[in-house]
């Protein structure tokens, strides 16, 4: 993937440029690319497994060069499920396999927010169940970086390769670089995912209520009670047949009215 160039090839004199500065320009270049990409990615319509599963397969696309490199993302957001991602079949079994050690170089990022480097699994003396499973799939060569997001959540990227001692410094650079580009967008990825999210819990909330209300009035009119009455009788049913009390409701709704009850929301 990628966009065209935002720098014009005439505005560049590559025979009065140092190799220093050519570099730059290459770097800048490149991330502007990524940036875009990225961009991309949160643009389309998904929750926040489908842009990590994108991020994963972007990313695994980027490094990958003579050998292929996969990516394996594990996202830990308070009081919600643990999110994983991953380029392929391979990378998300590499990444369940940690998760089921509960210790790997992901891990370790995502938990001390560093970067950790695998140069030869088989000469790697930290994490040794899992660096045997490693071996097992045939990868030589792991390198994970943590992705910043804040008080959002706690988020690390695994990149895996068949080639020993695959990410020197240069690599482990440029990936660090684009982790931070990850991470910006990811920020972003995460607080519009929340937003939907409360929205949706806003909603079910609001035809819960629905329900209970219309229930309450069933019962104030069979039982010619008051309104706390008839939710006490309500309650003491739901507890008694030991069902949540939204659920008796509608159940009830449904048998005077044959049809479960719907709240109408403006569009």
């Amino acid at each position: 993937m990628s966009t065209e160039s935002k720098l014009s090839e005439d505005m560049l004199d590559t025979d009065t440029m140092d190799d220093a500065v050519l570099d730059a320009v290459a770097t800048e270049a490149s991330e502007l690319d990524v940036s875009a990409d990225l961009q991309l990615l949160i643009q389309q319509d998904g929750d926040i497994a489908s842009f990590l599963e994108g991020l994963a397969e972007a990313a695994a696309e980027r490094f990958s060069g003579t050998q292929p490199v996969l990516c394996g993302i594990i996202l830990d957001r308070a009081k919600r499920n643990v999110v994983a991602a991953a380029s392929s079949p391979e990378a998300k079994q590499l990444d369940e396999v940690q998760a089921g050690f509960d210790e790997g170089p992901c891990l370790e990022a995502q938990r001390t927010n560093t970067v950790i480097s695998v140069a030869d699994v088989r000469t790697e003396r930290r994490w040794p169940g899992y660096m045997a499973a490693v071996r097992e799939f045939g990868m030589r060569s792991v390198l994970a970086m943590p992705l910043t997001l804040h008080s959002e959540a706690q988020a690390a990227m695994n990149l895996y390769t068949s080639t020993p001692e695959a990410f020197g410094p240069a690599e482990i650079a440029a990936a660090r670089r684009y982790a931070d580009l990850a991470s910006q967008v990811g920020l972003i990825a995460l607080r519009l995912a929340a937003r939907s999210e409360n929205v949706e819990h806003l909603q079910a909330a609001m035809e819960s209520r629905t329900a209970i209300d219309i229930a309450v009035g069933v019962v104030m009119a069979q039982n010619r009670c008051t309104q706390e009455e008839a939710f006490g009788i309500l309650r003491e049913a739901s507890s008694h047949r030991n069902i949540k009390l939204r659920v008796l409701a509608e159940e009830l709704v449904a048998s005077v009215g044959r049809q479960t009850p719907a709240t109408v929301f403006d569009t």
